[in-house]
């Protein structure tokens, strides 16, 4: 399992990681397979999220800890890309097909994407 002593500012209570929303969870636990399948190392995945999270300061985004996961999928995108696991064009078209999913989605339901496509 990660080091999550890491990451500081993760939302935690004293058994662990603490989600708002269920996308949180699943962001997390794609970038913990994706280490764990030595795609990247803890390390290099604690410095690309705290690049993301510097920047967001330097940009006087709200520092709250609301928008930690925001920042950890924007952190996750980026070192897919970085390490090539994914071409720009298929996240790109992934991407798309989690935004029209959600848009169709009744508020409430869970979002579920197709074969093939959004539902």
């Amino acid at each position: 399992m990660a080091d999550l002593d890491a990451l500081p500012e993760i939302p935690r209570d004293k058994e662990g990681p603490v989600f708002r929303e269920p996308w949180e969870a699943q962001a997390f636990a794609m970038a913990v397979l994706l280490h764990e399948r030595g795609h990247f190392t803890w390390k290099e995945w604690a410095e690309r999220l705290a690049r993301e999270i510097a920047g967001a300061r330097e940009r006087g985004e709200a520092d709250d800890g609301t928008g930690y996961y925001l920042h950890w999928l924007a952190a996750l995108e980026k070192i897919v890309a970085e390490k090539m696991l994914m071409s720009p064009d298929e996240l790109a078209r992934r991407k798309a097909e989690w935004d029209a999913a959600a848009r169709s989605t009744p508020h409430g339901q869970p979002i579920e994407l197709r074969k093939g496509g959004p539902r």
